[in-house]
């Protein structure tokens, strides 16, 4: 009874995925001028929406942007969250809780509560426009989440691994670069997919602190092709593929590191 109602469960949760996407996947093969798509196979799949959608829209340097944003992001806030998770989680510092406590309070933050200081600070400094304009508020706003992330997984390794090398007379570095690192690839697999997401689908920073159109992120871009093509359904589930494809394919490529993290997490 108990397996039914898991596996009853787990179908329900997979239509709950499935099914918006087989829906947008038919609809952008439809004829344009069918306002009402629904759920059926069109006879006659239009393929060429995608080549309109991604001329009309302009994906090509809005994926670019994305890119390089998601690029820029990924690597230097993997990097610090790890770093300022195993100091948090190894070191013994007087004031290690109330920095952690510090940090997790940015966990509520709101973007909304940052993005109009966030615009006259970097017109302040001339980064206004520009890709580092929502590189570095990104790193920033996803700190709180990365160093809770792989201070939870330093924390959940036998003490005896860094007491063993710093009886060996490993200095901290070494610890962190020659045994530590090597047991969290799932976890900082897992992090870095979720930070490339997180800033691939960023919306609200691209659109107000990039006012170049061309230099957006796919979603803001997106957003715009939805105002200037609203009645054109086909059209606009085109360009939602168009969008999610990268995201989606990353996954399918890490999957295994993805849930093995996620599992591993979950269970410490």
């Amino acid at each position: 009874m108990i397996r039914s109602l898991t596996r009853l469960s787990l179908l329900a949760a997979a239509a709950s995925v499935l099914v918006p996407f087989y829906a947008i996947l038919a609809a952008s093969l439809q004829p344009q001028d069918n306002l009402s798509p629904g759920l059926a196979w069109p006879s006659d799949p239009q393929w060429h929406n995608y080549v309109d959608a991604w001329s009309t829209g302009g994906f090509a340097d809005l994926m670019r942007s994305s890119l390089i944003i998601a690029l820029g992001v990924v690597p230097l806030a993997v990097v610090l969250a790890t770093l300022a998770g195993y100091g948090l989680a190894t070191m013994r510092l007087a004031v290690r809780g109330p920095i952690f406590a510090l940090l997790m309070l940015g966990l509520a933050l709101p973007y909304e509560s940052i993005v109009i200081p966030l615009y006259y600070d970097l017109k302040s400094i001339g980064l206004l426009n520009t890709y580092w304009a929502v590189i570095l508020p990104l790193i920033g706003a996803f700190m709180p989440f990365g160093v809770f992330w792989m201070r939870s997984h330093f924390e959940s390794l036998p003490p005896e691994l860094t007491e063993a090398a710093e009886m060996d007379g490993a200095s901290g570095g070494q610890i962190l670069r020659r045994i530590l690192l090597p047991t969290a690839r799932p976890a900082l697999t897992t992090l870095g997919l979720l930070y490339f997401m997180w800033a691939w689908n960023q919306f609200l920073l691209a659109l107000i602190l990039i006012q170049d159109p061309a230099m957006r992120t796919a979603p803001s871009g997106l957003g715009k092709f939805i105002q200037a093509y609203g009645r054109n359904i086909p059209l606009l589930s085109a360009g939602t593929i168009i969008v999610i494809v990268p995201v989606v394919i990353l996954y399918l490529f890490f999957q295994r590191h993805f849930v093995k993290g996620i599992l591993s997490g979950a269970i410490k």
